[in-house]
Order: C-alpha cells, then sequence, then structure tokens
C-alpha cells in the first residue's frame, strides 16, 4: 500500500478566514470541489464545504460578505502525508469523512486525499467497507437531525 502523498491531490487550493464567504464560493466553483481548506499563516485552521455554505450561512441569512470564519468547521481532521494509505482510509472511515486534508510533519497543507483517490489504490474489500461505513454514519446522523 503506497504513502498517503503518492495518492493524494497535491497543491490545493486553500482559503484564508478572513475570506469572505462569498469569494470562498466562488473558489470552490472555479475548482469544481465541495470542498475548501481554510488555512491561516500557513497552518490549517478549518475546513468549509458546500454543505456549509448552504447549512451554515444562507439557511442563516448570512451574508455573502460575511467570513468564512463564521461558517467554518474548526475542529478538523487531517492526515500526513508519510501514513500509509491503508491506516488513512481506516481512520476516515471510523470518523466518518469522505475527504481529508494531508499536512506534513511541520502540519503545513500539502493536499487533499478523498476517497476517490483511495478507492484507486485500496483493496475493494476495504474500500466498500470504509465507504458502507460512512454511509452507515451519515444516515444516522442524518435521523438524529430529524
Amino acid at each position: 500500500m503506497p504513502k498517503i502523498s503518492e495518492i493524494m491531490t497535491p497543491s490545493c487550493e486553500w482559503v484564508s478566514p478572513n475570506a469572505s464567504i462569498q469569494e470562498c464560493a466562488q473558489k470552490m466553483k472555479s475548482l469544481d470541489c465541495g470542498f475548501m481548506p481554510v488555512g491561516e499563516n500557513d497552518k490549517l485552521v478549518g475546513m468549509v464545504t458546500d454543505r456549509d455554505i448552504a447549512i451554515r450561512a444562507v439557511a442563516d441569512n448570512l451574508q455573502p460578505s460575511s467570513q468564512v470564519r463564521d461558517i467554518m468547521t474548526e475542529k478538523t481532521y487531517y492526515c500526513y502525508n508519510d501514513m500509509d494509505a491503508v491506516d488513512v482510509c481506516n481512520n476516515m472511515s471510523e470518523i466518518k469523512v469522505r475527504r481529508m486534508p494531508v499536512v506534513n510533519r511541520d502540519k503545513r497543507l500539502v493536499g487533499v486525499v478523498s476517497m476517490g483517490d483511495l478507492a484507486q489504490y485500496a483493496e475493494m474489500q476495504e474500500t466498500g467497507e470504509t465507504l458502507r461505513d460512512i454511509t452507515a454514519g451519515l444516515k444516522q446522523k442524518q435521523k438524529q437531525a430529524a
């Protein structure tokens, strides 16, 4: 199994917590992505998803000029670029996430890894189990929220 650095999407973009929600959404649109790491002083401080924009900004009637820090998730799960892909896949399954920022040992953002990236390299059984666990966890969260 390769290291995450071999399969991650390198050189990912990130947004400042001081950026506007509109700037973030425009960047996500131009990059065709639903996830944006938030960085400050070259360190990962949070993340924003397209769902965060819909649920935390639009639904709460925030202005597009509001700052990303108002809607970002501060508790950020990440992995190190020198970790084995199997370990990261298992970790993503446990915490029920589909994508994760990748940092080096100095905690500098160096990429993003997704289930799609892992699916290309992981054994089908491991990927299937991870996707099943994530889906089950998301369904459980949706039921609790209803």
